[in-house]
């Protein structure tokens, strides 16, 4: 208890001095509580209002692919150049040092494998993600699918009605539809869905025209890496995707399988913090590559 002998009467009251109310530094979350905001803190950098995300929540529909064989082995030397790490919760338990300090975006839904037929997904316990102190919640969502697209856009209402209860950010996935063109149309329709019905990140694809899929989405948007490319192409890919106004990455097999992953990780932060060129963060994962 404070000591009853020493009280003193506050003077400092700052009359006639306006409170600031600053604006947050990260897209569309000036009306969260302050534990989302937290939250979106530690997946967004502070200076930058950008992150690296490394995903690697591939094994829950593809199993031990290539680079993803053994996490322990392949993924968690590159968590300390992520700003925030992407995973499933079997393999947060198992896999994921407690200390390693970095934010999480659970997985949050599971359901189909690639033997099957994709996106026929249900909804974790919230209470799992609480348990494990994430800091945002994955959600995919199948626009276009005429099967999926109802149950997914269901599933990510859902999730955001318990988000929003307990202050966890969740991430609309834009999973593509079979008979969808993937083009800025679809790109930007799938994200501005996402974000109206309570997304507060949505990772979706780069697209010709991206910059019309980002004014248009009141959220950040990351894109996702997709397929393995050349390295020098995966960090154009990032270049050209921050500089039409993209809030990060969210990359998975353009790091895991690279010919160095620790290099590229660390030259596609370059890109995202840094607004390295595509030739100066090339140059730099050529560098480390000989260290």
């Amino acid at each position: 208890m404070a000591d009853l002998d020493d009280i003193r009467e506050g003077n400092k009251f700052g009359i006639g001095i306006e409170q600031k109310n600053p604006s947050f530094h990260i897209k569309g979350t000036g009306n969260l509580l302050w534990g989302a905001k937290d939250r979106m803190t530690r997946i967004f950098n502070p200076q930058t209002a950008r992150t690296v995300m490394l995903a690697f929540d591939h094994g829950f529909i593809m199993g031990p692919t290539s680079g993803l064989e053994r996490i322990d082995l392949t993924i968690v030397p590159l968590m300390e150049y992520a700003d925030c790490l992407m995973c499933a919760r079997g393999i947060l338990q198992s896999s994921v040092p407690a200390n390693i300090n970095k934010p999480i975006c659970l997985r949050s839904d599971a359901g189909t494998t690639i033997l099957t037929e994709l996106n026929d997904n249900v909804l974790i316990d919230i209470e799992d993600a609480i348990r494990m102190n994430v800091s945002a919640m994955a959600i995919m969502l199948a626009i276009g699918d005429p099967t999926m697209e109802a149950r997914t856009i269901a599933n990510l209402c859902k999730m955001v009605d318990l988000g929003t209860k307990y202050g966890i950010p969740v991430m609309g996935v834009t999973a593509v539809g079979k008979d969808m063109v993937r083009d800025a149309r679809y790109f930007g329709m799938a994200s501005r869905v996402c974000a109206e019905n309570g997304a507060n990140i949505v990772k979706t694809y780069y697209c010709e025209g991206f910059e019309n899929v980002v004014a248009a989405c009141p959220v950040p948007i990351v894109i996702a890496g997709g397929k393995k490319l050349p390295e020098k192409e995966a960090l154009e890919l990032c270049y050209m995707a921050i500089n039409d106004g993209a809030a990060g990455v969210d990359m998975g097999r353009n790091v895991f399988q690279s010919e160095d992953p620790v290099a590229m990780i660390q030259a596609v932060s370059s890109v995202v913090h840094q607004n390295y060129t595509v030739d100066q963060a090339f140059e730099l994962f050529e560098e480390l590559k000989q260290e």
